[in-house]
């Protein structure tokens, strides 16, 4: 519209695709962490079974990226799958693996050791790694990847990164990439505070089940 002259907010365009029912089909690239066998690739336990009885019993991780004012940012998260809610997560200007380890570590420091734990991802290389699987084994932690450039297999985490960049990326103004980091932390520190406050209701509750 903007070749044809046209001066109009995005916001407007989408309200005016949305009541037409006209639906975007471009989406931008995404990450692709996969750089062959750099390391142990282990067996695919989750099996698409996204559900879980209970906290801690099956997180999901993956990265995805953000590119604009010619930066990129990449989040890492991990997301227990019993409700949805965001354990741990680290948001860095480059993927390493300091900041897969620096989000593994913040997520399992609230959990015992040997606790019956899943935790899958994907190939990429950052789980691959020695150190990476040395520290979900020496905690007791089963590792789970999904196939070979198969993302139904870990369909969670990829909705949730689908509904961030919808609420956020694509439907707000930023001035610059450190205003739009800033905002996305403060949008994962709203999903991570209502699991914090839901763990802290679960601990209140065996506490009294066990004074009884």
């Amino acid at each position: 519209m903007k070749i044809r002259g046209y001066k109009i907010n995005h916001k407007t365009v989408l309200k005016l695709m949305e009541f037409c029912g006209i639906k975007c089909m471009v989406r931008l690239r995404k990450y692709r962490s996969y750089k062959g066998a750099v390391g142990r690739v282990v067996p695919n336990l989750l099996k698409r079974n996204f559900i879980a009885d209970k906290p801690n019993k099956k997180w999901v991780t993956d990265l995805t990226e953000f590119s604009l004012f010619g930066r990129k940012l990449y989040l890492s998260p991990i997301m227990d799958l019993y409700n949805r809610e965001i354990v741990s997560y680290n948001i860095s200007e480059r993927v390493t693996s300091l900041q897969t380890m620096n989000m593994l570590e913040s997520a399992i420091k609230h959990i015992p050791d040997n606790s019956d734990l899943i935790i899958h991802s994907d190939q990429g290389w950052q789980y691959q790694i020695k150190v990476f699987q040395f520290k979900l084994k020496e905690r007791g932690i089963k590792q789970s990847m999904s196939r070979k450039g198969n993302c139904l297999d870990n369909a969670v985490i990829e909705n949730f990164f689908g509904i961030l960049k919808s609420k956020l990326l694509y439907l707000q103004e930023f001035e610059s990439i450190d205003h739009f980091r800033k905002e996305l932390e403060e949008y994962q520190k709203k999903v991570f505070f209502r699991f914090s406050l839901y763990i802290r209701h679960i601990n209140k509750c065996k506490f009294k089940y066990q004074s009884i």
